[in-house]
């Protein structure tokens, strides 16, 4: 298959290394000259090595773009394709207004919202205009030449080739893009935590008919604030921790990234190796559609990044002129909101038109998310402020990344680009350095701020989850600049919390709080997260895990491998035990279901005492365990479900002792035998039996387990008991690396895994591979260094050029 995908193959690998090995000054000459479009077109080289990672080189940032570009089409097309669609305001023509996008590139829930929005997005030029910014604000030259080189890569391979995947061959909206299209797809996902999850309550916003009216229970909104921000755990995640050299058989850094995020769609990763020969060379996981590398290592340096708690976004409750509710007032004057009509295709010639409402805030919204509703009143609206719509920076801190030597230079290129929109970053170098630290752009609402400047309703949400909202109508609310900022409204970086050179910094998607658990940090602002609460499930149990092979030293790469898959249940360690007794002790081996059925559930007692505590495929008991947890943990409010509760002097062991006494326990588990005999799987059954993704009619067994259970190897899949269990997994274990160095001839020792494979083709070779490396546990070497590039029994090279 890859013969067939691929043109130009280059035979002669000493001619193909004689052509991409420039010296630094020619490199650096070649630089220059592609702020211009070149005479001969781009070009680069491609070498792929096992599992399709290709191995990209090229002489500047356009032709290294462009390489990156063409390879992610190779591979991914139409998820490519797909998104390109959501960001061009275009899926009602091509997929039907009411459709659902898949979440990958904004919350919207429908095609319609989605479209509206991008369109305005594009008819405001508000892209244009962060691309026309300079330095640092805006997006370097050499940022803006990979968008360039992507979209003519992208472009060439759809000319050269024929769409093969059946989710797209033949369809009529696989395009060309244009520079533009990558800058606004990289737009949103800067936005993706704040207005792209906004979109319906912003393009729904109109104003007030007489009959309009509303009012938000403060206490209510708290509680969907909170609501909101935990559904994103279930969506992404992530863990990562690296290790000092003190705690290294080398005295080295290691570094472990995990993060969790969809298997499917837009935000899927794919894996490379970008060189421009003497500027840069960097491998690791990228977002599709992006020409940096996200997540990953160079020779001196590796991190990785965790979804944050930092809330990327501030309401503003804005006091309406009685005269004009489309005006609204600060300090006493009047300033009309901007009104911005919208039009798009929904598909047969006809065309949907809608407005929108702009302030200086920002967009007038009407609901963050189903659960919290802002209406717009005669008296009250709502505008939301996202810094992150103009931050187009997450290109060039990814380039800071890559050409960093060490954590410290990671450091300083956050403090020079200020671009990451909704994550911490953890690193480690080879000279045993780690950093954690909650860089993000956020906006600048300090707790003096939020004292001074929130409504009732603010008073009750910013508490709660660090969702501030402001009173609109008073200047001497606005945000403010600090001096160390690259632009008004947001925290400079010597307000970041930030841990280094500790033994081990660790992060499972809680606050700073516990990066190390020795060395709390403390002293940040209320919307960077919370302090002395209770961890997750799965925070605790990573901690307890680093903490333990920190004190055990004497680490290697072959540890951080055995991190990943140990697959232990941390909620499975704590009460396991005691359900097991709990059930073998009720009266005639019975329990009433939440249906009024009394169910035997005499059998899952032993199955329970005997199982092993992890999520392994061939595990027995897990499945029992996690539906039983699953339906246990969504009945009991977490304060009723433990003996004892939950102490900040002792955050990693507390809550602990499971009551199993509480109402509600025995009803969870006579559902759970109940639901699992009607599906006619055994409560005995191997995880792996019944925890799997259908892979070209090929059942793979996935380990790992939910958010509830705490295991580190998270998996999110989709319970569908009339097709034997869980099926597809949604979300979860993506792009995993473990790097180390050990200071040899290639001293870069790393071993990498993309779960879901490179490609979502089914006709590719690459479209399963990864994954069965994944059921059983097995890992990538990673190929960083020449010689082993070079030696790669599959090495296949492929020069590809414009025209």
């Amino acid at each position: 298959m890859r013969a067939r995908l691929r043109r130009l193959v280059v035979t002669a690998v000493a001619v193909l290394t004689a052509a991409t090995t420039l010296p630094a000054a020619a490199a650096d000459r070649h630089d220059r000259q592609e702020q211009h479009p070149t005479h001969g077109g781009l070009s680069a080289v491609v070498r792929y090595t096992e599992y399709g990672v290709p191995h990209i080189v090229a002489r500047g940032y356009a032709d290294l773009g462009f390489g990156t570009g063409w390879a992610q089409a190779a591979d991914q097309v139409c998820v490519l394709a797909d998104g390109f669609v959501t960001v061009r305001g275009e899926r009602s023509r091509y997929f039907g207004p009411d459709a659902a996008p898949d979440f990958s590139l904004s919350s919207a829930s429908r095609n319609l919202t989605s479209d509206l929005y991008f369109q305005g997005v594009r008819d405001a030029g508000t892209v244009e205009r962060l691309l026309a910014r300079p330095a640092p604000a805006g997006p370097s030259r050499e940022s803006k030449e990979l968008m360039r080189g992507f979209a003519a890569g992208y472009n060439a391979w759809l000319r050269q080739h024929r769409v093969t995947d059946p989710a797209c061959a033949g369809a009529d909206w696989v395009r060309p893009i244009t520079a533009l299209d990558v800058a606004v797809r990289g737009y949103a996902l800067a936005v993706l935590g704040g207005q792209g999850r906004a979109v319906d309550g912003i393009t729904a916003a109109q104003p007030p008919t007489s009959a309009t009216a509303g009012s938000v229970d403060p206490a209510d909104a708290a509680r969907a604030a909170r609501e909101l921000f935990a559904s994103d755990a279930a969506d992404m995640g992530s863990n990562a921790v690296a290790f000092s050299g003190g705690t290294t058989a080398n005295g080295r850094g290691l570094l472990l990234g995990n993060p969790h995020y969809p298997w499917q769609g837009g935000r899927r990763f794919w894996q490379s190796q970008q060189t421009i020969p003497g500027e840069l060379n960097v491998a690791g996981g990228s977002l599709l559609g992006s020409a940096t590398v996200s997540i990953g290592h160079n020779a001196h340096v590796a991190w990785s990044h965790t979804v944050a708690t930092g809330v990327p976004f501030s309401v503003h409750q804005l006091t309406l002129d009685p005269a004009d509710p489309t005006a609204y007032l600060v300090d006493g004057r009047s300033e009309r909101m901007t009104k911005r009509t919208v039009s798009v295709a929904v598909g047969g010639g006809e065309r949907v038109t809608r407005t929108q409402w702009w302030t200086r805030y920002g967009p007038v919204v009407t609901s963050l998310g189903a659960a919290l509703p802002l209406p717009w009143t005669a008296t009250t609206a709502y505008a939301l402020n996202d810094p992150n719509a103009t931050n187009l920076r997450a290109s060039d801190t990814a380039l800071g990344f890559s050409r960093a030597r060490g954590t410290a230079d990671v450091r300083r290129a956050l403090a020079r680009t200020q671009g990451l929109p909704w994550v911490n970053t953890i690193a480690a170098d080879s000279r045993g350095h780690t950093l954690f630290t909650q860089s993000q752009v956020l906006p600048r609402v300090t707790d003096e701020l939020a004292r001074r400047c929130s409504t009732p309703l603010g008073r009750a949400t910013y508490p709660a989850s660090g969702v501030a909202v402001l009173d609109g109508s008073r200047g001497d609310c606005s945000l403010g600049r600090d001096a160390d900022a690259v632009e008004a409204g947001i925290f400079g970086p010597a307000r970041m919390p930030t841990l280094t050179d500790q033994e081990y910094v660790e992060n499972s998607n809680d606050s700073a709080w516990l990066a190390n658990a020795d060395r709390p940090l403390t002293g940040y602002e209320r919307v960077f997260g919370n302090v002395g609460t209770q961890r997750s499930m799965r925070t605790r149990g990573a901690l307890e895990d680093v903490a333990a092979l920190a004190d055990r030293g004497r680490l290697t790469v072959r540890d951080l491998q055995g991190q990943q898959f140990a697959n232990r249940v941390p909620a499975g360690d704590l009460a396991a035990a005691d359900v097991a007794r709990a059930c073998a002790a009720l009266p005639g081996g019975t329990a009433t279901g939440s249906d009024g059925t009394v169910v035997d559930v005499s059998a899952a007692c032993p199955v329970l005492a005997d199982w092993d505590r992890t999520t392994d495929t061939d595990s027995r008991g897990a499945l029992l365990f996690d539906r039983f947890w699953r339906k246990l943990t969504a009945s009991v409010p977490g304060e009723r479900l433990w003996k004892v509760p939950f102490s900040a002097s002792d955050p990693v062991a507390t809550p602990n002792t499971l009551d199993t006494s509480v109402a509600g326990f025995a009803t969870a588990l006579a559902d759970t035998v109940a639901e699992l005999r009607a599906a006619g799987i055994a409560l005995d059954s191997r995880l792996g039996e019944h925890q799997f993704v259908v892979r070209g009619g090929e059942r793979v067994a996935v380990p790992g387990g939910t958010e509830s259970l705490g295991v580190w190897n998270k998996v999110e899949p989709v319970w569908d008991p009339a097709h034997g269990g869980y099926t597809e997994v949604t979300t979860g274990s993506s792009y995993i690396q473990a790097v180390g160095w050990d200071g040899g001839g290639c001293p870069v020792v790393a071993r990498t895994l993309l779960t879901y494979s490179q490609s979502s083709d089914p006709g590719s070779a690459h479209y399963r591979d990864q994954t069965r490396l994944f059921s059983t546990e097995k890992w990538v070497a990673s190929r960083f260094c020449e010689k082993d590039i070079m030696a790669s029994p599959a090495l296949e090279v492929v020069r590809v050029r414009e025209r």
